[in-house]
């Protein structure tokens, strides 16, 4: 039936024999998925027990079995609880039960314990029972409807139930035991759930997407503001963020609007935000962009950061104004210098200030390892081809894998580019092999330098390739400073992970001996580089002293800088605050 209300439905078939563990395992996987809105189990009666019935995410739980789900219902949260599907196909069944006694018989666990609240609600009195219980003649003859949650053994004959009564079995072999009762107790009214639980079971589908619909779109934060506690004299920063205690980031990715499979946590204060996040709000309007800017910098800074950090406390913890900080990761270079950090002063910080001045979630370190992995390429390759001959090369770059030889995508393009369009590696002739295997580039001419995100003096001018296995190839060199490397830049500037491989593909990192620029994608690095940036790509959240949202990305060198944070960084920011919110 789920197809004819729009619902696609994956039937997920376990073996035989699955343990309680194997269970819970594959509804956790199902739980991280975000293409499943919901989940509903079929499983053997031993089987539903408390572990597996709470595995289930609450907002998943389309049986309405989680504690979360009934804890819900028995407080009154009708709307944010999800009931169980047979107790509200019961409810369907009766009416007007004001005064009327209700037996629940074999009705345990949680669908008894729902049915039982959703009953009283209903001015019902409500008894139960187990099958065995002395008092059941009794209670049975008392009853004005009966409920029958499990199998009625042989020994309970239906002429214990007076006539006139309601009849409703949520038992699984009801259908085949209906005719013996209308036999026994010709007054008696019975009624079926089946059909009518599965009907519940799809009505808490569409509530469940219905909800995820509502949740994909934009709405005002509902932000807990930290409470600030200013002391005089003023404490050292240090001491102002260790004072605080942050919120948890889950708890502030949610109050800003964010989903659950938008952030990746990073401990207890720090979150990679997703891209995705862009495709979501498209339609969401921009808030508006203020950029705080400064001039004449001292040795230990201008106080932009502590100014913008100041401008998002007072508009969001003050003012009740949706507002986002975009701040620049520091280097450890002026972190370890006479600078220091860059989270902002006095009660106007990012906190915890050690996480932010320090690794954050390791951004810098992999643009430090992309920008060291091409300056390697670019040894190794000029050792290469000083050493070997055109066929060696062309075998080392495009081998026989399996019997097979065919060129890489990156390689097609560079045979384009070459003007060779050929597509089989054996048709090349030798000064097409000659053409492609050599990039020939001058070593006198090579701009890409090595960096570390270390303030190390002695590293500003080296010599490489001094070892014997280098075979006298030996350059001057040097390491810069690694947020000055261009792929900070690019990392910057960037607007989605294919418009950052495209970037590092076109950075130009030497010349050729005739003149002609060498790039990166001529030397086949860029799906590494990229794969090392892929996390990098994505802005990390943070806050304030006062609770109030920071995203924290890119860091490039602030001479060389082009003012903001990062593109991404400021594009998800001013979606999240919305129309009249403030980045």
């Amino acid at each position: 039936f789920f197809w004819q209300v729009g619902l696609r439905v994956i039937h997920i078939c376990l073996p035989e024999g699955s343990s309680k563990d194997e269970i819970v395992n594959e509804i956790l996987r199902l739980n991280e998925d975000p293409d499943v809105l919901g989940l509903a189990l079929d499983l053997p009666e031993n089987l539903y027990s408390s572990k597996v019935l709470n595995a289930v995410k609450p907002e998943k739980d389309v049986d309405g079995l989680s504690d979360v789900n009934l804890g819900r219902l028995v407080r009154g949260d009708a709307y944010d609880c999800l009931v169980p599907p047979t107790a509200c196909a019961v409810m369907e069944l009766l009416e007007d039960l004001g005064g009327k006694t209700v037996l629940l018989v074999g009705a345990s666990g949680a669908m008894g314990a729902a049915l039982q609240c959703m009953l009283q609600r209903e001015g019902a009195a409500t008894l139960s029972c187990q099958w065995k219980a002395p008092q059941l003649q009794a209670k049975l003859h008392h009853a004005d409807v009966v409920v029958v949650g499990s199998t009625k053994p042989d020994d309970v004959p239906v002429s214990w139930i007076k006539p006139g009564t309601t009849i409703i079995s949520c038992s699984r072999d009801l259908l085949s035991e209906k005719h013996n009762h209308g036999q026994q107790n010709n007054h008696a009214a019975e009624n079926t759930v089946g059909s009518l639980a599965i009907a519940m079971r799809m009505q808490n589908m569409v509530k469940t997407t219905e909800r995820w619909i509502q949740s994909q779109q934009h709405r005002k934060w509902d932000l807990r503001c930290l409470k600030l506690q200013p002391l005089s004299p003023v404490p050292s920063d240090i001491e102002i963020s260790r004072a605080q205690s942050p919120k948890a980031v889950d708890v502030l990715a949610k109050e800003i609007g964010l989903l659950t499979d938008e952030i990746e946590i990073y401990g207890q204060t720090k979150a990679k935000v997703r891209l995705s996040l862009l495709e979501r709000l498209k339609n969401q309007p921009d808030g508006k962009y203020v950029l705080v800017a400064g001039i004449t910098p001292t040795p230990l800074g201008e106080g932009k950061s502590t100014v913008t950090i100041g401008l998002v406390q007072a508009l969001t913890a003050h003012l009740n104004i949706n507002s986002f900080a975009c701040l620049r990761q520091p280097s450890q270079g002026p972190t370890f210098g006479v600078k220091g950090g860059a989270a902002g002063g006095g009660y106007a910080q990012v906190i915890p200030m050690e996480e932010f001045n320090l690794h954050l979630t390791g951004d810098i370190h992999a643009i430090t390892a992309a920008n060291n992995l091409l300056a390697a390429a670019i040894d190794a390759r000029i050792l290469h081809e000083n050493t070997q001959s055109d066929k060696a090369l062309y075998n080392r770059l495009v081998p026989v894998v399996n019997g097979v030889r065919g060129f890489s995508p990156i390689q097609l393009v560079r045979l384009r580019r070459l003007g060779i369009n050929k597509t089989d590696p054996g048709t090349l002739t030798e000064e097409e092999i000659s053409k492609f295997a050599r990039l020939d580039i001058d070593p006198s001419t090579i701009t890409w330098q090595r960096v570390v995100d270390t303030n190390d003096r002695f590293l500003r001018k080296i010599t490489v390739g001094q070892a014997s296995t280098e075979k006298g190839f030996v350059r001057q060199a040097q390491f810069d400073i690694a947020v000055a490397s261009e792929i900070m830049a690019i990392l910057a500037l960037t607007t989605s992970l294919q418009d950052m491989k495209e970037r590092l593909g076109k950075m130009v990192v030497a010349n050729d001996k005739k003149g002609e620029p060498i790039t990166a994608e001529d030397l086949g690095v860029t799906g590494a580089l990229a794969v090392l940036m892929k996390d990098a790509i994505k802005p990390t959240l943070m806050q304030t002293l006062e609770g109030t949202p920071v995203f924290v990305h890119a860091g490039p060198f602030a001479n060389i800088a082009h003012g903001n944070s990062s593109v991404l960084a400021d594009k998800i920011a001013l979606k999240l605050v919305g129309e009249k919110g403030f980045v």
